[in-house]
């Protein structure tokens, strides 16, 4: 699909990453190598030239008032045959004239520069001799006899073709080395990243030979300290998908039959007034409280699955839990003027975390069931309170309460506290958005003069900053 990233390889990546600013290492390194190489065989073949030039120099004497300078015939043979590149030299004597060597080489004609190696009268540079690039050393040697003394010119050159070939051969010697380190590091970190993904491999090899349905826990006792938390992760993650599962299942087995039962009587109501069996108003009558069950059923399975939907989204919002609190007691004030209830409601803002429907939801199932299991003309209520990092929400009744062993029962799907009044998903939904919202959701009976007087539902929510 256009728009989508291939997923990078983690031995690719960590080769980039390791290779590329070794190799750029490398590289400085061996230009750094290489000038630092070539300076030095610069400064030796300089050197040799100097040597050169002073011996000529030493040679210079004056005779009968002339300058002369006779070079041995071995001296000679070593300049022209003692090296790849032979050697070419001129002398010139005090007046500037030439003296002896090559008449057709250039004459120097500046002045000696400063040298940090060499003495002041030495000046070496580069020039062209026969179309070829030479390295020059000019000496200025001092000549003195009697009579007269001066300075005669000593120039003595070589071609830079030997130079340039030591330079190429410490280069290419030093390039086969570093691809030859190269290839190594590259070669050692695939074999150790190969061999660091070995768990992985075998966790991803353990989890394709799983059955579609094994939920059970992954073992990977030898898996590296770094790999430890993901498999942690992973088990955990296979705990919540089993408890769901498992969870459905019993949801949906339930379901099933609480759908079927409501069905199934209403069928039966109506058989029962086609035959006869039963006055009208009295088949009208039952079937209307069946399908009423049946509706409330049917709206407390839709409000579960909306509260999984919504869990998912993962969607928040601050909102005020007193504010919501006061709108559902209005939603249900018919049904409390109906048993003619007495009514207290004791809240101040709160703020909290959560999705305002599922809240909504939950204070409506509480009060739901404190007015379905409170006698007539008895009191229910509802409290907000606020600690510093905390809101509490406190429905409370007065009917029979719930006995300790029945406290988590009432949780569970179609399970109801006090025989078959009710369809026993109300408590259910509450524990699901309580859980949603990090809310701890508890029962506790009200007690007085030692005897039950009601039960008080607490839901205690984390605190929320409050909005400007």
């Amino acid at each position: 699909m256009i728009g989508l990233r291939r997923p990078r390889s983690v031995r690719t990546y960590l080769l980039a990453w390791i290779i590329a600013p070794i190799a750029v290492f490398i590289v400085i390194d061996t230009v750094t190598l290489y000038r630092d190489a070539l300076d030095s065989a610069n400064a030796a073949y300089d050197r040799m030239l100097i040597a050169s030039a002073h011996s000529i120099g030493d040679l210079l004497k004056i005779e009968d008032g002339e300058l002369v300078v006779t070079l041995p015939h071995a001296v000679l043979e070593i300049m022209e045959t003692g090296s790849t590149t032979p050697m070419v030299y001129r002398v010139s004597d005090f007046d500037g004239f030439f003296l002896a060597g090559y008449d057709d080489f250039p004459k120097y004609t500046g002045a000696p520069r400063p040298h940090a190696q060499y003495p002041s009268l030495v000046d070496l540079y580069n020039d062209q001799y026969h179309d070829k690039a030479v390295r020059v050393a000019a000496l200025y040697q001092p000549v003195a006899s009697n009579t007269e003394r001066g300075f005669a010119l000593v120039q003595i050159a070589e071609s830079l073709d030997n130079r340039e070939r030591i330079a190429q051969h410490i280069l290419r010697d030093t390039l086969r080395r570093q691809a030859v380190l190269v290839t190594s590091i590259a070669f050692v970190i695939l074999l150790v990243v190969s061999i660091a993904l070995r768990p992985i491999v075998a966790l991803r090899n353990q989890l394709d030979q799983r059955r579609d349905n094994d939920l059970s826990p992954l073992s990977a006792p030898t898996a590296p300290r770094e790999l430890q938390p993901m498999i942690a992760a992973l088990n955990e993650l296979m705990g919540r998908l089993q408890r769901s599962q498992e969870q459905q299942k019993r949801f949906i087995a339930d379901a099933s039959h609480q759908l079927r039962t409501p069905l199934s009587v209403l069928k039966t109501q109506l058989q029962s007034g086609l035959r006869g069996d039963v006055a009208s108003p009295v088949v009208m009558q039952e079937m209307a409280g069946t399908v009423e069950r049946a509706i409330a059923l049917a709206n407390q399975l839709l409000s579960l699955a909306k509260v999984e939907q919504l869990r998912g989204t993962g969607m928040r919002e601050v909102c005020n839990l007193a504010a919501l609190a006061r709108e559902v007691a209005v939603e249900l004030s018919p049904l409390i003027s109906e048993k003619n209830l007495d009514f207290e409601l004791d809240v101040e803002d709160a703020w909290l975390s959560g999705h305002p429907w599922m809240v909504s939801e939950l204070i409506s199932n509480l009060l739901l069931n404190a007015i379905r299991y409170t006698p007539a003309q008895s009191k229910i209520g509802v409290r907000v309170q606020v600690t510093a990092d905390s809101v509490a929400l406190v429905v409370w009744d007065s009917g029979p309460g719930v006995a300790a062993d029945q406290r988590e029962r009432v949780f569970e799907p179609f399970a109801a506290a006090h025989g078959t009044k009710g369809v026993g998903l109300g408590l259910t939904i509450c524990r699901e958005i309580a859980a949603s919202m990090n809310a701890s959701i508890t029962l506790e009976n009200r007690l007085m003069d030692d005897h039950v007087a009601g039960l008080e539902v607490r839901v205690n929510f984390p605190r929320a900053e409050t909005p400007a």
